[in-house]
């Protein structure tokens, strides 16, 4: 593979290769060992259809399934799109769903309010505004190697807690109190995720952690904030300004990502697949027994 920087403390960029060509022995242990060094890969102007899309991120894992999570039984896959259309046209500002969208603004990391939580987004572009609509990431390896003491000996060995209700909170108070939002028990995990190729370690943490145990309410809010705004510093933060088919894949174990704003006058659409974490990926250094 023909790679370049995606950042200079994180990320490749992956040049000349079709991701409709990966197979599980062709290209793709590559990709995933690309993947475990550099926690994110940014593919551009891919032609990937959605059964393209879902091969791919079964490659890495599981399908991520919330509605069959959920459910507790089987329940056919549907690929998750990011969008401010409808079929009648495009959202208004005060609609929930498209609060939904602005709370995934806040940084966080994907489903760590889940028993299983992801190993991996894999983000492509099929409609973009004509600016703005941004997708940020930020190495929370990076910025772990570099953290003060003061930091790190809070939380080496902390436990975190998470809700998928406490960040829409932070939105809309009506956002929250859907049941698709108070649905998932609190979760807790341990806050250092090691990866088990490299060994390198990252902070786990999300705009869903919501407490320390141990800790009160306000002293471990006062810790989440200040680890999570050291890490979204501007020297550990990859911002990619989309275009249509540019394929963007992350570690959820070692990133935190948002989205940014744009004119809700202009449709903008992202499909998203995330795959779980299995055994091998390290889910035991973090589970909480």
């Amino acid at each position: 593979m023909r790679t370049s920087p995606l950042h200079p403390r994180f990320g490749l960029v992956v040049h000349d290769l079709d991701l409709r060509d990966v197979t599980k022995q062709r290209y793709f242990p590559e990709i995933r060992q690309a993947f475990e060094t550099h926690s994110a890969l940014l593919f551009p102007a891919q032609s990937i259809s959605d059964a393209d899309h879902m091969r791919l991120a079964e490659l890495f894992g599981p399908l991520e399934n919330r509605e069959a999570m959920a459910a507790g039984r089987d329940i056919e896959f549907q690929l998750p799109e990011l969008t401010n259309k409808t079929k009648d046209g495009l959202r208004a500002k005060d609609d929930l769903r498209l609060l939904d969208l602005q709370a995934n603004m806040l940084w966080h990391t994907d489903s760590t309010f889940l028993s299983t939580p992801a190993l991996i987004n894999i983000l492509t572009a099929k409609v973009v505004p004509p600016s703005g609509g941004e997708t940020e990431l930020a190495s929370t390896r990076a910025a772990w190697a570099d953290m003060p003491d003061h930091l790190k000996s809070a939380l080496k060995d902390a436990i975190i807690w998470h809700r998928l209700s406490h960040s829409r909170s932070k939105i809309s108070a009506d956002l929250a109190a859907l049941p698709k939002m108070t649905r998932w028990p609190d979760r807790p995990w341990r806050a250092i995720w090691p990866n088990p190729v490299t060994g390198e370690e990252a902070l786990f943490i999300a705009s869903h952690a919501f407490a320390i145990e141990g800790m009160g309410h306000e002293e471990s809010q006062i810790l989440l904030d200040e680890a999570i705004a050291f890490c979204t510093q501007p020297e550990y933060v990859y911002s990619h300004q989309w275009s249509v088919g540019d394929v963007l894949i992350w570690d959820e174990r070692a990133t935190m990502h948002r989205g940014r704003p744009w004119d809700y006058n202009h449709p903008r659409t992202l499909k998203s697949i995330c795959s779980s974490v299995t055994e091998s990926d390290g889910l035991n250094a973090v589970r909480v027994v």
